[in-house]
């Protein structure tokens, strides 16, 4: 409506000056000296009429925009002024404006209330931008840094030089854990990157936790699986033996008295022999199982050097492939790309891929169409892996916690120590493994290197 007023208006005003300019023409062409002279003034007001009324309007909207832009919605235009357009014009100014200052009052409530959230947050956060400035830090982190206010990551080398080297250097969706000791205690740290962009602005928005605690209870919770195979196992072993050495006790001790020789029958000492050969059997297990647990506890550091990916696995290949014998099976290795290297301890490496090469094949010896693959590649964010996949029957969910506890099997032979001391090779090469188990579709064990 204010627009069409505004168009009547210009229309108007044009269609004068250009009466009055036609005017102007002729009592120049008729020597109309005296009309010459009122035209000419006429047609100069109207014109200066027209800029100031085209100017008013610009400003007022100019005004409104730049009051906008500086957050102040305290401008008020005018509403009783004679011409009808303008005070439609300030009108739809006005109601604009208070829409707009209402949206605002509401972003800055949502605003309060996300950052209330962050600062009451059990977990630090910070975001900083290119030039290590920070432009946001809870003070869950100042305290789990002891540090008050922070300004600039710099102020981290008051705090620990090291840690500062992690920030100064961090890249997007990076991972790192940090010891933080000071003169009370120490705080392991979990610190991840995800990158951010703000106005145009690139920003890395950093979340630290410590994890000192849930270590604590993964550790606990460790030993305790940990003391409980090995009480399982050991029970085993003992429970026998102390079973059968308390009959052979009472074929020679009878009311506390050693039963004399020329009473003994045969059927006796045979017994007893049978019995010393089982106690030798249960003891031999027994030193089996310790001289397990002892592998487990020294595993070499590993000597690395660039081994190709396409000659490790093809070694692999030709070991599985001899255990091959119901040719149903299949086993099979892949490379992306073909020259891929590692940078690995062979040996060792070769070790872990053999167990989790024999445990795939066992696992689809009875499925039809059983098929084993290794797969080496890279990932997207260019960390190397080497997968180690099955169809078969797969880890029930209430085991995943359980497989990579020492001694913890659930076959008839084997020690079960194969995939926790896997797991001890990949820490040691600064990798890890991961698994991952859909029951009677897919199994994948993943080993990721540094």
């Amino acid at each position: 409506m204010a627009s069409r007023h505004f168009y009547i208006q210009l229309l108007i005003r044009v269609l004068l000056i250009t009466l009055t300019a036609m005017l102007l023409g002729f009592s120049v062409a008729y020597q109309w000296y005296l009309s010459l002279f009122f035209s000419l003034i006429a047609l100069v007001a109207q014109v200066y009429s027209l800029v100031v009324f085209i100017n008013s309007t610009n400003r007022k909207i100019a005004y409104f925009f730049d009051a906008i832009r500086n957050e102040d919605f305290t401008l008020r235009f005018p509403e009783r002024v004679s011409i009808k357009s303008f005070k439609e014009l300030n009108q739809s100014l006005n109601r604009v404006n208070g829409l707009i200052q209402e949206v605002h009052l509401q972003l800055q409530i949502r605003e309060q209330y996300y950052q209330e959230i962050l600062k009451q947050a059990s977990i630090g956060i910070m975001t900083y931008n290119e030039k290590g400035h920070i432009l946001f830090s809870n003070p869950t982190l100042e305290k789990l840094l002891d540090h008050s206010p922070l300004n600039h990551i710099k102020q981290l080398n008051q705090v620990d030089g090291n840690l500062y080297k992690i920030f100064e250097s961090f890249e997007p969706f990076e991972r790192k854990l940090f010891q933080l000791s000071n003169e009370r205690e120490q705080t392991q740290l979990s610190i991840k990157s995800t990158p951010l962009m703000l106005d145009g602005k690139s920003l890395l928005l950093v979340v630290v936790q410590d994890i000192h605690k849930e270590l604590d209870e993964k550790e606990t919770e460790s030993w305790v699986r940990l003391i409980r195979v090995l009480t399982h196992e050991i029970m085993n072993t003992i429970t026998p033996i102390a079973s059968i050495s308390d009959s052979i006790i009472k074929y020679y001790r009878n009311n506390g008295k050693i039963v004399p020789l020329e009473e003994l029958e045969e059927s006796q000492i045979k017994n007893t022999l049978k019995g010393l050969e089982v106690i030798k059997e249960q003891g031999g297990d027994l030193m089996d199982f310790v001289q397990s647990y002892r592998s487990l506890l020294h595993v070499p550091e590993p000597n690395k050097t660039i081994v190709s990916a396409k000659e490790l696995l093809g070694k692999i290949e030709v070991l599985m492939s001899a255990r091959l014998h119901d040719g149903q099976t299949k086993f099979s290795v892949e490379f992306h790309p073909e020259d891929l290297a590692l940078f690995v301890d062979e040996k060792l490496i070769s070790q872990v891929l053999i167990n989790l090469g024999k445990n795939a094949l066992q696992a689809v010896s009875a499925v039809e169409k059983g098929r084993v693959i290794m797969i080496a590649g890279i990932e997207n964010n260019g960390k190397k892996y080497i997968d180690i996949r099955d169809n078969g029957p797969g880890i029930p969910p209430e085991m995943m916690d359980e497989i990579f506890v020492p001694f913890f099997t659930t076959k008839s032979e084997g020690t079960g120590i194969g995939l926790s001391l896997s797991k001890r090779v990949m820490q040691l090469h600064g990798g890890g493994i991961q698994v991952h188990s859909v029951p009677n579709q897919e199994t994948v064990f993943r080993l990721t290197f540094a």
